[in-house]
C-alpha cells in the first residue's frame, strides 16, 4: 500500500508538472508566445461562441472577478479579448474573443486533443473505461476539497 501511495504520488506530481511544461513549451514555440499557460486558459474558459459575463468565467476558473479584471486587461490590451456592457443591464459586463482569440482557443484545443489521442492509444476499450473512471473518481476527490476550502475561506 505505501509503495503504491508513492508511486501514484509521484506520478500525479510529475504528471501535472509535465502537462504544465509541455503547454508553457508548445505556447513560446507557436505563434501566442506573449501568452501564458494562464492567460490560454482563461482564453478556454472564456470561450469560443458567445459573450459571457465576467463573474461566469470567474467561476469556471474558481478565481475572484478582481483577479479575472486583471488577466483580461491584460488579454485585451494583447488583442485577444474584446470587453462590453450588457445592453439590457449596463452594470453586467461580457467578454468575448476576437479573431486573434479564437484562433489561440482552437490551437489549444487541438493541442489537447493530440495530448489526449495519444494517451488513449495502444488502450483496449475496458483500459480507456478503467483510466476515465479513474480520473472521475479524482476529480471527484479533488472538487470536494477545494470546495471544503472554498467553504472555510
Amino acid at each position: 500500500m505505501t509503495k503504491s501511495i508513492n508511486v501514484l504520488n509521484e506520478l500525479l506530481v510529475d504528471l501535472f508538472n509535465d502537462i504544465l511544461k509541455i503547454e508553457q513549451n508548445a505556447l513560446q514555440e507557436g505563434h501566442f508566445k506573449d501568452l501564458s499557460v494562464t492567460e490560454i486558459h482563461t482564453i478556454d474558459a472564456i470561450g469560443m461562441y458567445e459573450a459571457r459575463s465576467m463573474s461566469e468565467v470567474a467561476d469556471k476558473l474558481n478565481i475572484t472577478v478582481g483577479t479575472l479584471t486583471t488577466a483580461i486587461n491584460k488579454l485585451i490590451k494583447k488583442g485577444y479579448v474584446d470587453r462590453k456592457r450588457q445592453e439590457e443591464d449596463r452594470r453586467v459586463v461580457l467578454i468575448e474573443l476576437t479573431k486573434r482569440g479564437k484562433l489561440a482557443y482552437r490551437i489549444h484545443e487541438k493541442f489537447h486533443k493530440d495530448m489526449i489521442r495519444e494517451t488513449i492509444s495502444g488502450l483496449s476499450e475496458d483500459e480507456e473505461h478503467i483510466l476515465i473512471n479513474s480520473l472521475e473518481k479524482l476529480s471527484s476527490f479533488f472538487k470536494d476539497k477545494y470546495n471544503l476550502i472554498k467553504k472555510e475561506n
